[in-house]
């Protein structure tokens, strides 16, 4: 019985000595859904077994780059109290399940997203047994399905370029695969240029052409699922350019229109210098032509006698003769015959308009004349009443009677009723009309 004894104590001391600490996670990898609630399992082995042995658990998480981030401890368990530590920002979603006896460390997460697509830690501390493996790690992948991919064209569509077709998901865990499909403009499937490269969703194609124009599709792949975009290609040649061609009819238009505003610009000006002279001076020369001689005298000299009447007598196409042989020595040769026909049409309208000038002021002419008449209508009738004034007064001469000798006493008689005597100094007064009443009239 004691040799039975000392060989199992033997046999506890060998194990106790091989069996050190031993802390394990059963795989290296964990994949859930996005938004799961997940155990990431942890158990240990310790040659301690007093169950009142304080045993401290702690799980902390590690991102992808460790150099640079230091771990981040998330929880602390402490056995002797059954107390649990977790750090504030996780507090709610995530809790631990530890049994001592049956040596389970467990670690639960509620709700898992994309943030927790990190590297997990299991550490077990337990005094008197620090040799071993007293931690052990995981990582967990949160799988997200992809996105729609977003589908772009990079560089110009044209013949003989090359372009890059790109497309990329915003979200996708793991990480998604892009491929490429294309089809022609008949909607049937073709296999691609041997050219062309096709590396992380972007397919670049080289040294385009017509036949290169079809319709594009990109695949976007992952655990989960997949996602698809397309895009339709329509190479052009570079003469089809809208941009270009446009930009190019806009400056030439432009430059028709400058030509056209300094051609009218300087077409006026001439109009307007052959419009002066032909007013200074042919103007003036039918207008002298026209005017009226004043008292009844020529305005001429006799050698201009036959100059005006000449004047006088030109036709239209006399003048303009004259006006052309005078255009001829001041102007130049080199003008064509239309010019000088819409210069002479020009001219023509601004003679019609002095010609209705000259209308208007004869038409005051005549009014004034018609006043000139009226005038003198009334002196004539003024002159008949003077006239008739003046046979009255005759006929008072002719009443008077006068002797071959002086008379020193005259006497009017009206039906006896005057009897005044004659005054000589009634020579030397103006004659009294006939009908104007005497003195005596008044005295009466």
């Amino acid at each position: 019985m004691e040799g039975r004894m000392s060989t199992w104590t033997l046999l506890c001391l060998l194990v106790s000595g091989v069996g050190a600490l031993q802390v394990n996670i059963p795989k290296d990898l964990y994949e859930f859904a996005r938004g799961d609630n997940i155990t990431l399992p942890c158990s240990f082995e310790s040659k301690v077994t007093d169950p009142k042995t304080l045993v401290v658990i702690t799980w902390s998480v590690q991102d992808k780059a460790a150099s640079v981030v230091p771990e981040t401890v998330i929880l602390t368990y402490y056995s002797n109290n059954g107390h649990t530590d977790i750090k504030e920002r996780f507090e709610g979603r995530i809790s631990v399940d530890v049994d001592v006896k049956s040596r389970k460390a467990n670690l639960k997460l509620t709700s898992i997203t994309l943030a927790d697509n990190k590297k997990f830690e299991c550490r077990v501390q337990i005094p008197g047994d620090d040799e071993g493996k007293p931690a052990a790690t995981t990582r967990l992948v949160v799988l997200v399905a992809p996105s729609t991919p977003i589908c772009n064209i990079e560089g110009k569509a044209e013949y003989g370029k090359n372009i890059n077709l790109t497309c990329k998901s915003e979200e996708g865990s793991p990480p998604p695969t892009y491929t490429w499909q294309n089809r022609d403009v008949k909607n049937v499937p073709r296999a691609h240029d041997p050219r062309t490269t096709d590396k992380g969703g972007i397919l670049s194609l080289y040294n385009i052409t017509k036949d290169s124009s079809g319709f594009y599709i990109c695949t976007s792949r992952n655990k989960i699922r997949s996602a698809t975009c397309n895009l339709t290609l329509a190479v052009m040649p570079p003469s089809m350019n809208i941009g270009s061609t446009a930009g190019i009819i806009g400056g030439v238009v432009a430059g028709l229109i400058v030509l056209i505003i300094v051609i009218y610009c300087c077409c006026c000006r001439k109009k307007k210098e052959k419009g002066e002279e032909y007013a200074m001076g042919v103007q003036a020369e039918e207008y002298s032509d026209k005017e009226t001689a004043r008292n009844g005298e020529s305005r001429y000299a006799d050698g201009q006698e036959s100059d005006r009447d000449e004047s006088i007598v030109r036709s239209p196409v006399e003048r303009r003769d004259k006006y052309e042989e005078r255009s001829e020595r001041d102007y130049d040769h080199r003008k064509d015959n239309d010019d000088r026909r819409s210069d002479y049409d020009d001219r023509r309208s601004d003679y019609d308009d002095r010609r209705r000038d000259y209308d208007d002021r004869r038409s005051d002419y005549d009014d004034r004349r018609r006043d000139y008449d009226d005038r003198r209508s009334d002196y004539d009738d003024r002159r008949s009443d003077y006239s008739d004034r003046r046979d009255r007064h005759e006929r008072y001469d002719d009443d008077r009677r006068y002797d071959d000798e002086p008379r020193r006493d005259r006497r009017y008689d009206d039906d006896d009723r005057y009897d005044e005597p004659y005054d000589d100094r009634s020579r030397d007064k103006p004659p009294v009309p006939a009908n104007k009443p005497t003195r005596n009239d008044y005295d009466d």
